[in-house]
């Protein structure tokens, strides 16, 4: 596998795939701050960064930027995470250096005109009630704020309509400023690329960037409890979340078959138990999420107002089963799974050079397949079990519901299940 990986002198870190028989090239950066970054005070800022990085440069305006990338046929796109921002471009390989070249301008040179701010600024307003329209998205949010309460790994990526109205270019600038330097930078390229030609393309681009150390965010402090939110609507949207492991914690990828046996596809406990065999939800799922210091796992259905007090303790119940024993069977399953998806992984060229950017920053390299596969398959019935008990013993449950939940149980009882 050809990757390769160099630093340059200020700190930032360019990785390659090289993919020779890909027509196209991803490239993108990924830093290493996100909304667990913020005060209470800029929260929100990270995405709002985001936003605006596309607005304006000292050499290309906004539309200009759309142009540039679109007259080749190339997309460019950004998001942001709780310890990620990541700005990304696919293009055709002949096209790389126009994408690193665009990379470097919006990351150094934006200029935050206030025009421009005032208007996106009312775009992420819209963003945001958008999602506060939408209860199977700001579930989520709730979840992590009853995961880590009064803490910034507990506030929504997206901050509050007034903490946006109030961000200012000074803001915005000075965020950039403190948390966007050479270390806490990847530059990832995967596809039809050549390593030292991406290196020389980002030398030049990046040229500009600090080498000074960013500050450290907070550490996760996982607490737990309820959030409820009482709406009339058609379904309740109930999610059950537990501590779980951080990325280089021993039991990741246990913890990561345990989500796929308990809800991660048809086969899994939960769609057969509570989808097949008894009709209460449409969608149910899990997944286990990490982070550098922590983690949250988090089990999700959405089911009738009536079905909801039956529902909860059937996903206890299948929890504290995995805890019990699972077969072997189902452990094979569940690892054949997450190895698919890691092999097709390298099918793509945008979810290499992702997956490429991620492990610089929690890993400090890029981990080979070899050594994920066989992670993976090291796992056995033995240890999945051991991680969802691990994960009950971990703290008290969190739990966020929206929707018609008067029939839903009280936290107490839930909590006391696992007690």
């Amino acid at each position: 596998m050809d990757v390769s990986v160099t630093t340059l002198d200020n700190g930032m870190r360019v990785v390659t795939h090289t993919m020779p028989h890909l027509e196209t090239a991803s490239v993108g950066v990924w830093v290493g701050v996100g909304a667990r970054n913020e005060s209470p005070e800029s929260n929100g800022v990270s995405h709002m960064l985001e936003h605006m990085a596309f607005k304006g440069t000292e050499s290309r305006d906004a539309r200009e930027i759309a142009e540039c990338i679109e007259a080749v046929g190339g997309y460019l796109n950004a998001y942001t995470s709780r310890e990620q921002t990541a700005y990304f471009a696919r293009v055709l390989k002949g096209d790389v250096p126009l994408a690193v070249d665009l990379l470097g301008d919006i990351l150094l040179h934006s200029v935050f005109d206030e025009g421009e701010l005032e208007r996106e600024r009312e775009v992420i307003i819209q963003e945001i009630g958008q999602t506060n329209d939408t209860p199977d998205d700001i579930v989520f949010d709730n979840l992590q704020m009853a995961a880590y309460p009064e803490q910034a790994m507990g506030r929504s990526i997206l901050g509050t309509v007034d903490r946006v109205r109030g961000f200012g270019r000074n803001d915005l600038s000075g965020y950039m400023n403190r948390h966007y330097t050479g270390g806490t930078m990847v530059l990832a390229a995967a596809g039809g690329v050549d390593h030292d030609a991406v290196v020389g393309l980002a030398q030049k681009a990046f040229a500009g960037i600090s080498d000074a150390v960013a500050d450290a965010p907070e550490g996760a402090r996982y607490a737990g409890g309820p959030v409820l939110d009482a709406r009339s609507l058609e379904q309740v949207h109930f999610t059950l979340g537990f501590r779980s492991v951080a990325f280089h914690d021993e039991g990741y990828y246990p913890s990561q078959v345990m989500s796929a046996v308990l809800g991660g596809g048809m086969s899994s406990r939960l769609f057969q138990e509570v989808r097949e065999n008894r009709g209460l939800a449409y969608s149910v799922y899990s997944f286990s999420g990490s982070y550098m210091d922590d983690g949250l796992f988090t089990i999700y259905a959405g089911t009738g107002a009536d079905d909801i007090a039956e529902l909860v303790p059937v996903i206890c119940d299948e929890v504290l089963k995995v805890a019990d024993r699972v077969e072997e069977g189902e452990v094979a399953r569940a690892r054949a799974q997450l190895k698919a998806s890691v092999l097709m992984t390298l099918e793509s060229s945008s979810s290499r050079g992702e997956q490429l950017g991620r492990q610089m920053h929690v890993y400090g390299r890029p981990l080979t397949t070899r050594e994920i596969i066989d992670a993976i398959d090291s796992v056995d019935a033995a240890s999945v079990s051991k991680a969802a008990r691990d994960m009950i013993e971990a703290g008290t449950p969190s739990v966020a519901a929206i929707g018609p939940i008067t029939r839903l149980e009280n936290y107490e009882r839930i909590a006391a299940r696992f007690g």
